[in-house]
């Protein structure tokens, strides 16, 4: 028997690695993929919406109904490795619309490597309108004779 002066031995502390971590397989829906570059989108200055006018109708209805479509106006395709996203924006006047759909396309790429952990094959960007400020004002839609 052998003599071990200090009481017990710590014992061996096990730490995860790629070869002891559990295995499976992860599956991200095409919709989270579309929301989520949707919400990427939405936070980029000078984007006003996203989507063509249809789309932005039903918006304007599910946004009454307190349940808005973060993926509006966007597309994906998802592979096993890489994704690929299309994307229609409304942009605010008067904005560089080369510039807000650069930091649209950056702004996605961003979410889809980070926090989707996926390659992009490639990011389109198509606005489709220009938000004017007077669009907003109501003096516009009344009568001029009364």
């Amino acid at each position: 028997m052998a003599n071990v002066t200090g009481g017990t031995q710590p014992k061996a502390q096990v730490v995860p690695t790629a070869q002891t971590a559990a295995v499976g397989k992860t599956t991200i829906e095409d919709a989270v993929v579309a929301k989520i570059a949707g919400i990427a989108a939405r936070e980029v200055p000078g984007v006003y919406a996203l989507g063509g006018g249809a789309a932005r109708m039903m918006g304007a209805i599910r946004d009454a109904l307190n349940t808005t479509d973060l993926a509006q106006g966007v597309s994906v395709e998802v592979g096993e490795t890489q994704v690929a996203v299309d994307v229609t924006i409304v942009a605010e006047y008067p904005v560089s619309l080369q510039k807000v759909a650069d930091e649209v396309r950056t702004a996605i790429h961003r979410a889809m490597v980070e926090l989707v952990g996926m390659d992009v094959a490639e990011i389109n960007v198509s606005v489709n309108d220009v938000h004017l400020p007077s669009d907003d004002d109501s003096e516009a839609e009344e009568a001029r004779v009364q």
